[in-house]
């Protein structure tokens, strides 16, 4: 019983305007009001982010190292690096290759132009042209026996002419099944 009024007084209490309307501060134990003419925080960030901390200074040495650099002709610095790699004994840079890499119009200008060589193909896929209506009990074995599948599907397969039998098999398996198809009474070929 002594509960409601207590409930009463709470709900009658002045409340600011820190919550929801639907929310009573009385119940909120952890809430900070909010100072509404307060402006955000601003946080000093850094122009760059180094993940090694700072670093000390140059040593003098290096400082008059990097002097005697700079009055070096253009020719006596593109020396350095080839000299310098010989001498501490650096692994020889390998040239990136571009081939995939649409350079624009200044990318063949750049070296001179060598002969492109097509990549021998390694992967052939055999396909089935046409076969004998008479040989196609043959053909469908045939297929079964090198492609591992059901007789119902080695049927679907061969009556979907022409259509790819194996794909991705090298050259000399290509031509062993198509020799086998050829000898069934089918007509097959590499592509």
């Amino acid at each position: 019983m002594r509960f409601i009024p207590l409930s009463r007084l709470i709900y009658r209490l002045p409340q600011r305007d820190i919550c929801g309307p639907l929310q009573s501060r009385a119940l909120q134990t952890n809430s900070v009001p909010k100072d509404s003419l307060a402006k955000p925080r601003k946080y000093k960030i850094p122009q760059f982010y180094d993940p090694y901390g700072p670093r000390p200074p140059p040593s003098e040495k290096i400082i008059q190292l990097a002097e005697r650099i700079g009055e070096l002709s253009e020719e006596e610095r593109g020396q350095i690096m080839p000299t310098l790699s010989e001498r501490l004994n650096l692994p020889k840079l390998q040239p990136i290759s571009t081939d995939g890499l649409d350079m624009g119009s200044e990318g063949g200008a750049a070296g001179p132009k060598v002969e492109e060589k097509k990549a021998e193909k390694t992967a052939f896929d055999v396909k089935l042209e046409k076969f004998d209506a008479a040989a196609k009990i043959k053909v469908i074995k045939e297929v079964r026996a090198f492609t591992s599948l059901g007789l119902k599907e080695a049927k679907d397969l061969v009556e979907k002419v022409p259509v790819v039998l194996k794909q991705g098999v090298t050259k000399e398996e290509a031509n062993d099944i198509i020799e086998k198809i050829k000898a069934a009474g089918g007509v097959a070929v590499m592509e």
